[in-house]
């Protein structure tokens, strides 16, 4: 099975990080101390609640990097939705090497896919609607690539990878800058003198910012916070012309109504500051 994630250099010393902490000397004293090396069997990761999966390509690098040996079956893949009793993977070879890497594996395995899971939530409240949901940069430090592409897994959208791949100018720039016209200004200049060919969003809190960000023509707006009618009044005062992004406090009782007023996009801090890890256990034979 193919997934559109690649396990580079930095995931392997985030894996490799993870172990660590469970497996400095002496190791795991009871596995070893209890199960012969060469004791064979075979575990079943088991999904012990509804919700879609992520990150069984890490989970299962977790294992190999403990023991080259172990064989895996996979029986979902990732973005995949499973119910209670669901079997995700198998791993057969060393009963102590599963056992070894099993807490480590499950841990990345859980918490992506509660991100998976939460984002999956989202996507539905907006059903029919034209808006996408986007994450954020409120990522566990260390683990940005892994959440976001846990996001994409449960149908949502990257925002920003980091500071690097856009131009977003927030509230404390515009107050650095001196006003959003000319902070959009010097942006653009000095984007024109370096040939970065970044696309440009300016937040905004109220109507009258809206409209100024209209005149400067840039890429998206970003709805900072607004009451609902304030958010309408915005859709029908861009007339399409841009493209239009709600941040701040949305939920999933208040996601529905945001995307029927028309915006492009709903950005969703929550998705990786807040996801509950889905309940998945490991039962051995």
């Amino acid at each position: 099975m193919t997934y559109p994630f690649v396990i580079d250099h930095k995931i392997e010393r985030l894996i490799e990080t993870a172990l660590e902490e469970d497996l400095s000397e002496p190791g795991d004293v009871t596995s070893e101390l209890l199960i012969p090396k060469s004791t064979p069997a075979q575990g079943s990761i088991i999904a012990k609640s509804t919700g879609v999966v992520a990150g069984i390509p890490i989970a299962k690098r977790v294992f190999q990097m403990v023991d080259e040996g172990l064989r895996f079956e996979e029986l979902r893949e990732d973005g995949d939705k499973v119910s209670l009793s669901d079997v995700v993977l198998t791993i057969s070879g060393s009963a102590r090497s599963i056992l070894t890497a099993e807490r480590t594996a499950l841990n990345f395995l859980q918490r992506l896919s509660g991100i998976a899971t939460l984002t999956a939530h989202f996507v539905e409240r907006t059903a029919g609607t034209r808006a996408k949901i986007l994450d954020t940069r409120k990522t566990t430090p260390g683990l940005r690539a892994l959440e976001k592409y846990a996001v994409r897994m449960g149908g949502g959208d990257n925002h920003r990878l980091g500071l690097f791949d856009m131009i977003l100018i927030k509230e404390n720039h515009i107050a650095a800058a001196g006003g959003i016209t000319k902070a959009v200004e010097i942006i653009r200049a000095k984007l024109k003198t370096r040939k970065l060919p970044l696309a440009i969003e300016v937040e905004t809190k109220t109507l009258a910012e809206v409209q100024e960000a209209l005149k400067l023509k840039v890429d998206r707006i970003m709805l900072d916070n607004m009451p609902l009618p304030q958010i309408s009044a915005a859709v029908k005062l861009a007339g399409g012309q841009v493209e239009l992004e709600v941040s701040g406090g949305v939920t999933l009782e208040t996601v529905g109504a945001i995307a029927e007023t028309g915006v492009d996009y709903i950005s969703v801090g929550a998705l990786t500051h807040s996801a509950k890890a889905l309940d998945l256990s490991l039962l051995l034979k």
